[in-house]
């Protein structure tokens, strides 16, 4: 399988890690792909063999994404990118590329870059009626979507292998699991969610990890199955702490309710 040659971000390299948690309940390793494909996170495409390895700063317009209903990756990128150019020497040959997708934490923590993960496969240009189907996916995700006559090149990645490396642990990911996979139903809203619980709910956050001898906790993942706690102490040491939901949450009502429940459990 697929093993990405770029070790975890610098962060990471620092300092204690927040130790893993164990859990019965978690997302699997093609949901928390799935997750990071269809978000709006700092997103790289590779083409081995392109005059750079990675984009001209197109962090951004990578955030233009979106997984068609086979379990490709669509991608919005500008006519005269490096991505477009490679597609159009490549013609019909299979090009290969990798996409990286980083996902770095919305609340000030130590560690804040939470995991990554890689997609690689083959990328080609879609054309015609193709392409009308997948600009109205894309305008499901984002608002800069292609619109008529827009100038801006739709590629398609088929998956080929994936592979996830975050605060769950390092998985691989078969395509089929992939393409089955649903992004989590909290995704969209996880970072204002735990802004929130950040600003307007930290005595209660706290209450919830009043075993732990922490001079700080913030909540720091946030998906159906539960939430996430980070905390860390004077001298430094970091770990976090996961509280489990009594049931799995689809919606941000059911999480209101979810939460209420931890709280007064706490």
């Amino acid at each position: 399988m697929f093993r990405p040659g770029i070790s975890l971000p610098g962060e990471h390299a620092e300092g204690e890690q927040p130790r893993p948690v164990e859990d019965v309940r978690r997302p699997s390793a093609a949901e928390r792909v799935r997750t990071l494909a269809q978000s709006s996170v700092s997103a790289l495409l590779t083409i081995p063999g392109t005059e750079q390895g990675a984009p001209q700063p197109a962090t951004d317009l990578m955030r233009t994404r979106t997984v068609g209903p086979e379990g490709d990756v669509l991608l919005l990128v500008p006519a005269d990118s490096v991505e477009a150019r490679a597609c159009t020497w490549a013609q019909d040959d299979d090009l290969a590329a990798v996409m990286e997708i980083t996902d770095v934490a919305p609340v000030s923590v130590p560690h804040r870059v939470r995991g990554r993960a890689w997609i690689a496969g083959w990328l080609t240009p879609v054309h015609g009626a193709d392409r009308a189907a997948c600009a109205r996916l894309l305008a499901q995700a984002a608002p800069s979507a292609p619109a008529p006559g827009d100038s801006r090149q739709v590629l398609r990645l088929e998956v080929g292998e994936a592979y996830v490396d975050d605060l769950w642990g390092a998985e691989d990911v078969e395509p089929d699991a992939f393409a089955a996979a649903s992004p989590d139903p909290l995704a969209r809203h996880e970072a204002e969610l735990l802004q929130h619980l950040a600003a307007a709910h930290s005595a209660q956050i706290r209450d919830l990890c009043a075993c732990q001898e922490w001079e700080q906790a913030v909540p720091v993942a946030l998906d159906r199955f539960g939430l996430r706690v980070r905390g860390w102490s004077a001298e430094g040491s970091c770990m976090d702490a996961r509280f489990e939901f009594p049931e799995p949450v689809g919606s941000v009502d059911e999480l209101r309710h979810a939460m209420h429940a931890l709280f007064s459990a706490g």
